[in-house]
């Protein structure tokens, strides 16, 4: 191993998959297609137009892997191929006249927020990584609660009870979840990295 490749340290996690512009197009249009997927397991509540789905918890954890450009790039071919037609929004949706819309604008920001804290390493503990995730959920709720609220003519206090209080035990597992997930990986990919230099 040469002395260039002993100092690479990656910055995410995708810096670990070989390729370069290749590797890139790829994982975006992928992390796009994933979430797309992720939305549709959905699950409507009566008294919220705001479904219950995994689309959050794929936005934020593909964001700490993938960083802010990547991510946000993602998630922009996301929001945008949506908007004109693709039903790859929550229960096969399209377009943008729809309540919960605005949380998907918010997946964006996520994006870039959450990807850029993990390029600082962030996600590399426990702590970092619940930080962060909450940041993300942070963001997604400030962008799809005023949206929400001014597409059904609510209040702040009502748009909050519909569009975040319900789901804030469910964002809380995802980011355990998260936290158990990111550090393991990145743990695992060193314990690799330092049998390669050994070999």
């Amino acid at each position: 191993m040469t002395t260039t490749q002993l100092a690479y340290r990656p910055r995410v996690l995708a810096d670990l998959l070989p390729g370069g512009v290749a590797r890139d197009i790829a994982l975006v249009m992928g992390v796009a297609a994933f979430t797309g997927a992720a939305a549709q397991v959905a699950v409507p509540l009566p008294f919220t137009p705001v479904p219950i789905s995994l689309a959050t918890f794929a936005v934020l954890l593909s964001a700490a892997a993938l960083g802010p450009y990547r991510a946000g790039g993602a998630m922009l071919f996301y929001l945008a191929a949506g908007v004109v037609g693709m039903p790859w929004f929550s229960e096969q949706r399209s377009g943008f006249g729809f309540p919960s819309f605005g949380y998907i604008t918010g997946f964006v920001i996520a994006a870039a927020i959450v990807g850029a804290m993990a390029r600082r390493g962030t996600d590399r503990s426990v702590r970092g990584t619940i930080a962060t995730m909450i940041l993300g959920n942070v963001a997604i709720y400030a962008a799809g609660v005023p949206y929400l609220a001014l597409s059904l003519g609510l209040g702040l206090t009502d748009a909050l009870l519909l569009g975040m209080v319900p789901f804030l035990i469910g964002d809380g597992l995802k980011i355990l979840l998260a936290a158990g997930l990111l550090p393991g990986v990145w743990r695992l990919a060193g314990r690799r990295a330092d049998q390669a230099s050994k070999r």
